[in-house]
């Protein structure tokens, strides 16, 4: 796969309460992925940008939530796609360490 393509692929860690509880228990890592990003496409720049062996792959699409302000307008924040990504055992990935 192209490194460009994977950085295109990848946009960041997704870090929440949930993704924080599966990366501990389950050595599973959650990242914010481009919406036309594949399952091959996505396992293929973790495996490239983070050195890591990828067991499972699971991707879902977040819907945009709609909000109101204070003058009643509404606005939709926009959607977006998510994967949780398992390692096999013995990897793990860093974030403090890449940059």
């Amino acid at each position: 796969m192209n490194t460009e393509r994977m950085y295109t692929v990848i946009l960041a860690p997704h870090v929440s309460e949930k993704s924080t509880i599966a990366g501990e228990l389950n050595n599973q890592y959650t990242f914010k992925v481009a919406k036309d990003a594949t399952k091959p496409e996505i396992k293929a720049a973790v495996e490239g940008l983070f050195n890591v062996v990828v067991a499972e792959l699971q991707v879902l699409n977040v819907k945009g939530k709609t909000k109101r302000n204070n003058r009643g307008q509404t606005r939709r924040r926009p959607s977006w796609k998510k994967a949780y990504v398992r390692l096999e055992d013995g990897h793990e990935i860093d974030f403090a360490e890449i940059g």
